[in-house]
């Protein structure tokens, strides 16, 4: 029988990161909430090869003291929880302490911040979670976080990832699901150099949809808004008329976190009953706003899943706000029974032959060209009458 073990501090940290860090997108989403929960109204996220060779966030939010970066690469190390009471309600993006322990641990990080209290920011280096060194330096206010080298100290993560399209694509995607969630920051994105999306961020949440779907896409979409029992529902869902083909276009936010809801999606797809072509699905941008102690987001390790108090008042929060949506939409066809139209005499034909008309023109071919003109029959007349002879 083997004995039992406790595991070396190094491999319960790559176990550990597995359970946060699958793949780049899974880095850019934990440095972008990160900057959120610092208070940034400004973001760039720049990678390079699908995010595997560099991926780098910077911000303009409230920065990280010198004293503590490097206790922030500690395991369970927040500054957003205190004590258990603070779990029940949770109004922060990220709270575990887990997120940049992960990333630092399967990867090369270096970190350059500034607060508003220290005129020298500071640079930290690590490698594989081992700070190699810290230091002064000159810095704008704000943290920049560079991640390179995704999974060079774990090949049996490494062989599972996909082409750099892939990966990129993944990237992308969640840098716009951050856009809509957070219309109030100003999000840029950079893929190998290249600028492919720009946020306003002016907390509209019509401008982020523009810019994040496209005009020609934002135009199908018309605004939602509604409320249930302690809770509101907002944001924009898609004309019966403009339905796609997958789910790829809908998006759910519970108290500004991107989630996976099967209750919303059923409520949303329940809306549209009888009102869009079969095998279609509408898409939507949907705000979910409640209680922070009616959800319970620390049930799945990314957060992407959530566990509401009452289902029931959620899924009628969303079905009743979009059902009405779509009913005081003037814009789709609809089908109304009215009275059959009188029928209608036929006017009598008129004659268009004008008064110096005789004849009706012949139709131009081949035969009529060839044949001879026509010549009106003679007209018989009687023979003159002789004239009286008198006999002498």
């Amino acid at each position: 029988m083997p004995h039992i073990q406790q595991l070396d501090s190094h491999v319960a940290d790559l176990i550990a990161a597995g359970e946060v860090v699958e793949r780049p997108a899974s880095v850019v989403k934990e440095l972008m909430e990160n900057a959120i929960d610092a208070g940034a109204d400004k973001l760039t996220v720049e990678i390079q090869h699908g995010g595997m060779a560099l991926i780098r966030v910077t911000d303009n939010g409230c920065g990280i003291a010198p004293e503590e970066a490097a206790t922030a690469f500690l395991r369970h190390a927040t500054s957003k929880l205190r004590t258990e009471y603070d779990l029940e309600a949770i109004g922060t993006l990220g709270f575990r302490g887990e997120a940049l322990a992960a990333i630092s641990a399967v990867s090369r990080v270096e970190l350059l911040t500034r607060t508003q209290a220290h005129e020298l920011g500071c640079a930290l280096s690590l490698e594989g979670g081992v700070v190699v060194s810290q230091e002064e330096a000159g810095c704008p206010l704000g943290t920049t976080m560079v991640v390179q080298d995704l999974f060079y100290n774990t090949p049996a993560r490494l062989k599972f990832m996909k082409k750099d399209s892939a990966e990129g694509a993944a990237c992308f995607a969640m840098v716009q699901r951050v856009a809509l969630s957070h219309p109030e920051v100003g999000v840029k994105f950079l893929r190998d150099g290249k600028q492919e999306l720009l946020t306003p961020g002016d907390g509209q949440l019509k401008s982020a949809l523009y810019a994040v779907l496209g005009r020609d896409m934002a135009l199908g979409f018309t605004p939602v808004k509604g409320s249930g029992e302690d809770m509101s529902v907002t944001g924009f869902v898609s004309l019966p008329t403009c339905c796609r083909g997958s789910r790829g276009y809908q998006h759910f936010f519970v108290n500004g976190r991107y989630v996976k809801s099967r209750t919303m999606m059923a409520a949303l797809e329940e809306a549209y009953a009888n009102q869009k072509m079969v095998g279609k699905f509408p898409g939507c941008v949907l705000h979910l706003t409640t209680r922070l102690n009616a959800v319970d987001v620390n049930v799945h390790p990314t957060k992407q899943e959530v566990k509401f108090g009452s289902d029931k008042k959620v899924f009628d929060a969303v079905y009743y706000a979009v059902k009405s949506t779509l009913e005081a939409d003037r814009t789709r066809p609809s089908a109304v029974a009215e009275s059959p139209a009188p029928r209608l005499i036929p006017k009598q034909a008129v004659d268009t032959v004008t008064p110096n008309q005789t004849t009706l023109p012949l139709r131009d071919t081949a035969a009529t060209r060839t044949a001879a003109p026509y010549v009106p029959p003679a007209v018989s007349r009687p023979a003159a009458r002789p004239a009286a002879v008198s006999v002498p």
